[in-house]
């Protein structure tokens, strides 16, 4: 059996050809038969026949139409050239059918017009119906073909967003940490060199990482551990935090960098502002089949502020849309007067190595 599905076009418009003008000469051969009509030489060649001039002629009109530029028009110009082509088409297929069948069988025999005249129209309600079919058949085609366009553009145009966000994590992280220790190195030198070194190995695991779309849950707390041993350097009691994870959430995948940037985030805008400072706690469980990261820590949340929506906030957002659409959601908002609770729900996915 035939799998219209692999053959390129013009073998797809081939085989219905083949199909549609099958189907006819079927249900001419039994609506016949229950007429009463002989089974003989004479009606069989004539079926057959009817076969071979359908497809040779329906498949010219096709070429002629693409020839023609038709499927390009609009339906006022497209109807009156289809009327007209159906009309020739008709004619001509009567000329051959006719034609043929009176040489070979009928020669001689008084030529009832009416009958022809009735054939010609029979062939005219085949081509018309033909006509339709085409023309739906392949504005659909048309229609799939520019949806997948579309989507393939939007999928080019979302890795290219996605690629700028995550050019903009490097540095902003980078530039974070060497604040950290540019406030060491006056007052404690051993322990900026040690914070350097903390750096750079958090740099190397980052750029292997920064190059995958998806990482798992457990490399991603690997990045926040290294994230806050930074940060505990510089704020050393005044930074504690505690992180409570499901053993289930370890392989889960999410965005490389997403949970570093809201803990970077709740560190630079919460707890740096507070002298005494604070806990930043991250929990992690399975709900309902998604992943819920709940990270909260110290200060208060103003979203008309823009200061305070900070870049990881604003960053967090605009990939979750483009990685999940409207699966995944995001949240913000003040716990009581002194918390600021992040809620990150992650939708799963199946997710291979590049």
């Amino acid at each position: 059996m035939v799998d219209i599905s692999k053959l390129k076009p013009k073998g797809v418009y081939w085989w219905l050809q083949i199909g549609g003008w099958f189907f006819y000469i079927l249900t001419a051969f039994f609506l016949n038969q229950f007429r009463g009509v002989t089974l003989n030489f004479t009606f069989t060649f004539s079926l057959f026949l009817a076969f071979l001039i359908g497809v040779g002629l329906s498949q010219t009109y096709r070429e002629i139409i693409i020839k023609l530029g038709w499927i390009n028009l609009n339906i006022l110009r497209l109807v009156p050239r289809v009327l007209f082509g159906t009309i020739l088409f008709s004619l001509l297929f009567e000329f051959l059918y006719f034609g043929i069948t009176y040489l070979l069988f009928f020669y001689g025999d008084t030529i009832e017009w009416v009958v022809v005249f009735q054939e010609f129209l029979g062939w005219e309600i085949l081509f018309l119906l033909w006509s339709m079919f085409y023309f739906i058949f392949h504005i659909f085609r048309n229609y799939k073909n520019e949806e997948i366009k579309n989507l393939k553009w939007e999928a080019t145009k979302n890795e290219i967003e996605l690629n700028k966000i995550k050019s903009q994590l490097n540095p902003h992280f980078i530039f974070n940490a060497m604040n950290s220790i540019r406030a060491l190195v006056d007052e404690e030198p051993k322990k900026a060199k040690k914070v350097i070194t903390q750096l750079s190995n958090v740099l190397r695991n980052n750029l292997m990482i920064g190059k995958k779309k998806f990482i798992t849950f457990q490399e991603e707390l690997v990045l926040v551990k290294d994230y806050l041993a930074i940060e505990k350097a510089r704020f050393e009691e005044r930074l504690t935090y505690k992180m409570q994870i499901e053993e289930d959430c370890f392989d889960w995948f999410v965005p490389p960098m997403m949970v570093q940037t809201i803990v970077e985030n709740g560190i630079k805008h919460g707890i740096s502002k507070i002298p005494k400072g604070g806990e930043l706690k991250i929990n992690a469980s399975i709900v309902e089949g998604r992943l819920n990261v709940k990270i909260t820590n110290p200060g208060t949340f103003n979203k008309n502020s823009k200061p305070e929506t900070g870049f990881g906030i604003a960053n967090t957002k605009e990939r979750l849309r483009l990685l999940y659409g409207t699966e995944s959601s995001f949240s913000i908002s003040n716990f009581d007067s002194k918390t600021v609770e992040t809620i990150i729900i992650f939708p799963p996915i199946k997710y291979q190595e590049p």
